[in-house]
């Protein structure tokens, strides 16, 4: 197969991770005899940077001409700290998504069997976790008008969402939910939100399109309490957009690392894979960022164009990684020479050579892999 590739490294650890995913892409391609070409672009705080814009034209003109996306992170301190900031880098993300119609956010969350030790919770109560988070991407909050008033103490959000809007990504929810364990749970606030109460409204009605799946429903801070207290309860979970990202980073906490959290944000037509983590600027350039979310959203891509068995084994790779505790100080205390670049060099080796992996071990620790 044929891919072309844009590429949005983005800011801060963006373009370390990013570089990682595409060796595992680039070694995919060499085992399989696909072709997958890269094009590079600016995103975020770098786009502002050089051209004023966080999502300047020719980045979404790359973006349209490509196959697929492959994203990093933005966000910069000089941003981020300025409240009073008038371009951010985060409106070029919004306007991306919003741009291409990437509507659905979907992210896995896994407790690995490797890493159990690692996570703040209990093992009991995070073994065997396997959730998968459909998070509405262009509507709600984030997208609604927002108004401040003229003295600069008074301000409004706008949460707003149609009909449409909820029923495309509920069948997305709950097609995934029929080839998983048959269960979707909408995370809303229904109690008191009008627009929460559309949402379930609007599901219950999907609902009735998919009798073998079983549909459920969690006020959001309940969810978010049973997230921790019983993360093995849920299998699809189905939220509005801001909803969706709280809940997801709190999942996060459940596999040790931030860093381990790969997303696809898919539309009609586009879609975009990315590492939930932000651009952790006090990371740059350290060597010290965990690149894994971004290869395993490099997995997800595959996925995206039926390439089933190559994602697998990226996702072996990964684990192997686990076992072998070749991974980034947040997950790392044994080996402190483990360095992003590292972490990459041995998934590529991995895909290449599965069953030589283990011999190269000691030569990666030693800065002397040959591989890549």
């Amino acid at each position: 197969m044929k891919l072309n590739i844009a590429v949005l490294p983005g800011d801060g650890i963006g373009p370390e991770v990013t570089k990682q995913a595409i060796k595992a892409l680039q070694a995919i391609a060499l085992e399989f005899d696909h072709s997958f070409s890269f094009t590079h672009a600016s995103v975020g705080a770098i786009a502002i940077d050089e051209t004023g814009n966080p999502l300047p034209e020719e980045t979404l003109d790359v973006c349209e001409a490509n196959d697929a996306i492959l994203f990093g992170a933005i966000g910069a301190p000089k941003y981020d700290n300025n409240p009073d900031a008038k371009v951010r880098p985060e409106q070029g993300l919004l306007r991306l998504r919003k741009s291409l119609g990437l509507y659905a956010n979907i992210r896995p969350v896994k407790a690995y069997e490797t890493l159990i030790d690692k996570s703040p919770l209990k093992k009991e109560i995070i073994e065997g976790t396997d959730i998968s988070i459909y998070r509405e991407l262009t509507g709600g909050i984030y997208f609604g008008e927002k108004q401040l008033s003229e003295d600069g103490n008074t301000a409004s959000d706008l949460c707003l969402y149609t009909r449409v809007e909820i029923e495309r990504i509920a069948h997305l929810a709950f097609k995934a939910a029929g080839s998983r364990r048959n269960k979707v749970t909408l995370v809303d606030k229904a109690n008191v939100l009008e627009s929460s109460r559309l949402w379930r409204k609007v599901v219950k009605e999907v609902a009735t399109e998919y009798p073998e799946v079983t549909l459920d429903f969690l006020f959001v801070d309940n969810a978010a309490m049973q997230m921790i207290l019983n993360p093995k309860q849920f299998d699809v979970i189905l939220t509005e957009n801001m909803f969706g990202d709280i809940i997801s980073d709190e999942a996060s906490v459940i596999g040790g690392s931030i860093g381990l959290l790969a997303s696809a944000s898919v539309g009609d037509k586009y879609a975009m894979f990315e590492p939930i983590h932000g651009s952790y600027p006090e990371a740059t350039g350290k060597g010290i960022a965990n690149p894994i979310a971004s290869i395993l959203s490099a997995a997800m891509l595959l996925e995206h164009f039926d390439l089933f068995e190559e994602a697998e084994l990226i996702r072996k790779a990964v684990e192997k990684s686990l076992l072998l505790n070749i991974t980034t100080p947040d997950l790392n205390t044994e080996y402190s020479n483990v360095t992003t670049s590292k972490v990459g060099d041995f998934i590529a080796d991995y895909i290449s050579n599965p069953k030589d992996s283990n011999l190269n071990f000691n030569n990666i620790h030693l800065g002397q892999s040959t591989i890549i």
